[in-house]
């Protein structure tokens, strides 16, 4: 699954399951024969990130003593991966192949609702008196981490964390 998104970061939505096999260093019909397909390699891929999203942003948050700096970390995780804004441009060519697609669309929701789950538990933790109700909060900062990553890909200045670092603290410390 990483070598499929460190390929897909690195050719968008054109890449070849011979990219992802040449990534992971095994042949072309190891892919093939695993995942049947370039649509069954991204509905595993798609599961594998569902799967895990929860886990690595309740890891993140909890290497933080501050409660909305544990929101801010778990906000963060939505960026592993994406170091440059080519590889952002290209995860979001794919995004919109992904959309167009019945199956990795409900993939995606599925992994878009894990996100704004653990968000939300972490922000009713936080206790902010400004605040919406958590479970719209929780869909703002999401929507917030995924748009500055569109906005950073546009207009690329500083590293992608500090600005998404700083978009959410702006939102966080308006509600405190």
């Amino acid at each position: 699954m990483t070598a499929c998104g460190r390929v897909i970061g690195r050719h968008g939505p054109g890449f070849t399951l011979a990219q992802v096999a040449a990534e992971a260093g095994v042949a072309v019909g190891t892919v093939s024969g695993r995942f049947g397909s370039k649509q069954g390699l991204l509905l595993a891929m798609m599961r594998s990130a569902a799967d895990g999203v929860a886990d690595r942003m309740h890891a993140a948050a909890a290497r933080q003593a501050d409660p909305v700096a544990a929101v801010v970390a778990a906000a963060l995780v939505t960026t592993e991966g994406v170091t440059d804004p080519a590889t952002v441009s290209n995860h979001l060519a794919q995004l919109g192949i992904d959309m167009s697609d019945p199956a990795l669309r409900e993939g995606l929701a599925t992994l878009r609702a894990k996100v704004r789950d653990v968000l939300r538990v972490l922000l009713a933790a936080a206790g902010l008196p400004g605040a919406p109700p958590s479970a719209r909060a929780a869909r703002i900062v999401a929507g917030l981490a995924h748009g500055t990553q569109l906005d950073w890909a546009l207009t690329p200045a500083g590293r992608l964390t500090d600005r998404l670092r700083t978009d959410v603290r702006t939102v966080l410390d308006s509600w405190r």
